[in-house]
């Protein structure tokens, strides 16, 4: 059996991120051999061996080679495990900035009444989904100018895609419903996911860091702004 993906989605070298045929081969049960890459030599991705902590670990490092390992040789798109983590993904990604919209009105949000509350939750739910959007805008309008996609869906769904699971360290935001902190934990939140977002834009783009740092820090600032006028209407 080989480690081969589908023809649509061909598997990538975490060091270089040269396309190579297959990443390893299996004997039997429990016995692989590593392939190596036809451009740098290497092992094309040694974290097919390493434990998931390790992985994770190396993420929150921003270390390139595991956000390949992630991005391309286990997520890769039309693929069962990639549909399934980017639907739990964007559920958790639309959840989470509706709970920091909810944390930063606690003192203004109604919910002595059900209509009240189911108001106060759809206003909420509202705005995560009004700044998500506007955010994947930016970025995308940014690779646009830089890449030139051409509108091509399909690199529009893995930049997205790139972006949403690179953010789950807005996962640390769930530590507020346990204990109490100050409303600067969001922006510090946030200074963790942009470095996360640029690593992985960088990735799935294979463009310069440059143009990856000023597209992420524009659409986070402009996420910012936006989080500030929806504060307002709230």
């Amino acid at each position: 059996m080989e480690g081969k993906n589908d023809a649509a989605a061909v598997p990538r070298c975490v060091g270089c991120g040269s396309p190579v045929q297959r990443l390893y081969v299996q004997y039997s049960p429990g016995n692989i051999r590593l392939m190596k890459c036809d451009n740098c030599k290497s092992v094309a991705d040694p974290y097919i061996e390493c434990e998931f902590m390790i992985i994770l670990i190396d993420l929150i490092l921003h270390k390139v080679e595991a956000y390949r390992h992630l991005l391309f040789n286990i997520l890769y798109l039309d693929s069962d495990a990639y549909k399934g983590v980017l639907q739990s993904s964007v559920l958790a990604y639309i959840f989470l900035d509706a709970y920091k919209i909810s944390f930063l009105n606690t003192a203004t949000l109604d919910f002595n009444s059900l209509l009240s509350a189911i108001w106060c939750c759809t206003k909420i739910l509202t705005g995560a989904l009004v700044e998500n959007f506007l955010f994947m805008l930016f970025i995308l309008v940014g690779l646009e100018f830089v890449l030139n996609l051409s509108y091509n869906i399909k690199r529009y769904r893995e930049v997205m895609s790139a972006i949403i699971i690179s953010s789950y360290l807005k996962l640390f935001l769930l530590s507020t419903m346990v204990w109490e902190f100050p409303l600067s934990v969001i922006h510090i939140v946030n200074v963790f996911v942009l470095p996360s977002n640029i690593v992985a834009l960088r990735v799935v783009t294979q463009s310069k860091i440059s143009w990856c740092v000023g597209i992420c820090c524009l659409a986070h600032g402009a996420k910012i702004l936006i989080d500030h006028w929806l504060l307002e209407l709230l």
